[in-house]
This record gives C-alpha cells, structure tokens and sequence, in this order.
C-alpha cells in the first residue's frame, strides 16, 4: 500500500482587494495572500493564516501536504488543494504569497516526490568510492490521497562504478512513475585526485630572475659614438703638425 498523504485543515477566508497594496496590508494583520487555481474555472483570491500554513509546511509531506480549505462563511464550501508555488521574501525567506491548487481525491494527478537514500554504499565502504547524486526527486502520478511523502532508494548493493537509474527505483502500489525511466539517479564514483605540489629538488639554488645591464645616466651622456671619436684623434694631430710647421 502507498504511504497515505497527511491531510491538514487550514482556514481561509476569501480576499476582496488584489494589487501590491490591498497584499501588503493583509501581511500586515498576520495573513498570507493566496489564490486558489482549479480546473475548468476562474481562480480565486483568498487569505490565509501565516502561522497555520507555517504548521501545514511542517508535516512530513512537507510543501506536498494535502491540504482541506475551510471557509468560515461556507460562501466556498470546503475545497481540498495541493500547494502549486510558495513565492517567499529574498531576504528574510517569509512566505510572500501562496498558489494553491484544487484537486479532485478521485482524480490521479502528477506531483514532485523527493528521494530518501537508504543505506551506505558498499562502493564507499570497500573501494573508496564517493557518491554522485544526479535526482533528488522524480514524477509521478498517482491519486492525491496516495501520493507517498517521499520515496525510498536502497543505495547498500551499489558497486564502485555503478549508477542506478530512475528505472531501478521501486515504487510503491498505486504509484506511476513519469519521469524518463533511463535518467541516472545516483552513482558511486572515484575519488577525484587532489594536485600535489611538487617539492623542489633539495640543494638547488633558487633561481635568480635576469637583470640586464644597464649603462648609468652620466656614462650614457658623456658617450661619443666611435667614429665621431677616430675622426677627433685626426684633427687633433694634424692640427699639432700644422703648428710645428709653422715654428
């Protein structure tokens, strides 16, 4: 038999004003904004209690909790839905607002299950292996008073190397798989290796970074390049036997 949903009652109360203002001022008294979505007809607005959904998200079925709405004025009568998205603040995590959405109990539909890895891997155990985990929930379809809170994966048997896939999950009676069942769910892997520095050979001098000589200020300004200075020295004697000629 699946594991049977866990149902909360939550009081509602149906919601005149929408917009960013009428939203802000129902958070204000302590109340969540929420719509309520149901097949085949028009969606409607409603509030409800910060601290009894906070209580509703706190089963096990977690976000996946079959929830009963119950209207004080009976103007809705008592509506049975499944949280469709939790829109919470980006910096304090506060639910925001809430989408709900009606469910027939006679009607199969598909939700997100998650995954509850059973075991330790002999892989881990015997060979050094680390887990890789690929899914951490899959689809299925099944009626709302059947949907398990979580579906168990026997992980003990799994091999260094080996991957087990959607396919090799065992679910439980009433309950259809949707997701591809050739998508790997989780497998048992090599250690990835970590880069040792290698060590330098032990003696050898430190390696010196290459320093080009450079000529100083002073040598570089009083520099005469080598022709200009050949042609001075032949000035200069032939200036001296000009002068011994004359004496």
């Amino acid at each position: 038999m699946a594991q049977k949903r866990e149902k909360v009652v939550l009081q509602a109360a149906i919601r005149s004003g929408i917009g960013k203002g009428p939203a802000a001022a129902v958070r204000r008294e302590g109340r969540i904004p929420a719509v309520v979505y149901k097949e085949g007809a028009n969606a409607v607005s409603i509030q409800v209690g910060e601290r009894d959904l906070t209580r509703a998200l706190h089963t096990k079925a977690g976000e996946n909790v079959l929830i009963t709405l119950q209207f004080a004025d009976d103007s809705k009568g008592e509506g049975v839905v499944l949280i469709k998205e939790l829109q919470r603040h980006p910096v304090s995590h506060s639910i925001v607002h809430v989408d709900f959405h009606q469910v027939s109990l006679t009607k199969k539909i598909t939700v997100s299950v998650p995954l509850a890895f059973k075991g330790e891997s002999i892989g881990v155990k015997q060979a050094g292996g680390v887990m890789e985990h690929v899914r951490w929930d899959i689809e299925v379809e099944c009626l709302p008073t059947e949907i398990p809170a979580e579906i168990p994966v026997e992980i003990s048997n799994l091999a260094l190397g080996q991957t087990l896939h959607v396919r090799d999950i065992v679910l439980p009676e009433g309950v259809r798989c949707v997701t591809d069942p050739d998508q790997p769910v989780v497998g048992c892997v090599e250690p990835k290796a970590e880069e040792v520095p290698v060590p330098a050979e032990e003696g050898a001098a430190p390696s010196e970074p290459e320093v080009l000589k450079q000529k100083k200020p002073e040598e570089e300004a009083g520099a005469e390049p080598a022709e200009g200075k050949e042609g001075k020295e032949k000035g200069e004697k032939g200036k001296e036997k000009a002068e011994k000629a004359k004496a």
